[in-house]
């Protein structure tokens, strides 16, 4: 039941992007379309999944046992910065066009302070392997929730009479601003 609780938050109450508000450059700047914003989504997955694997393994192989905390930042970024490089390798090589569509974007991923969050929290709340995994699998399905959700409400929003002042970020940040509203709904689901 634990796993589940920890999973349903990541997801619903305690997302990334609409209640810590992090991520929120590739949350604004590929959620223009349904279809990149899956293939990031689902990148995003895939990096905060391994992050959470080996950021575990080797905060709790390395450095706890050789009183090394102090270099969990450190080793956090050294590690989400070689698995992305990884990913975007992959990305290039496999599908070009979905590479062009991710474009900048991909690359931040990098510095996308939600999988250092989630790397940082894994370990100050000295979750299991288990935990971890499933902690690093729902965060990432949360933020593909919600970048699928703004993609989708900005393609409606194409066709929409929006004022010309509020056309582009604006409106994206009202938008974003009222789905946050909406996910405070989840609190208190979980006890």
């Amino acid at each position: 039941m634990e796993l589940v609780a920890i999973f349903v938050s990541a997801i619903l109450i305690n997302n990334f992007v609409l209640y810590y508000f992090l991520g929120i450059c590739p949350f604004l700047g590929v959620s223009k379309k349904i279809s990149s914003a899956v293939s990031m989504g689902l990148a995003v997955t895939f990096v905060m999944t391994i992050t959470a694997v080996v950021s575990w393994a080797i905060n709790h192989w390395i450095l706890i046992p050789y009183k090394l905390d102090y270099l969990q930042i450190v080793s956090f970024i050294l590690v989400i910065a070689s698995l992305v490089q990884l990913v975007e390798m992959f990305i290039r090589k496999m599908s070009p066009p979905l590479y062009q569509a991710l474009g900048i974007y991909l690359p931040l991923i990098t510095t996308n302070c939600s999988i250092m969050f989630l790397a940082l929290l894994a370990a100050l709340r000295n979750y299991s392997l288990a935990e971890a995994v499933v902690f690093g699998v729902g965060s990432g399905l949360g933020f593909t929730l919600a970048i699928i959700l703004m993609a989708g409400i900005r393609e409606q929003l194409d066709l929409a009479d929006v004022p010309e002042p509020l056309k582009g970020a604006g409106i994206a940040l009202i938008v974003a601003g009222i789905m946050a509203l909406a996910f405070m709904g989840f609190i208190g689901m979980i006890k």
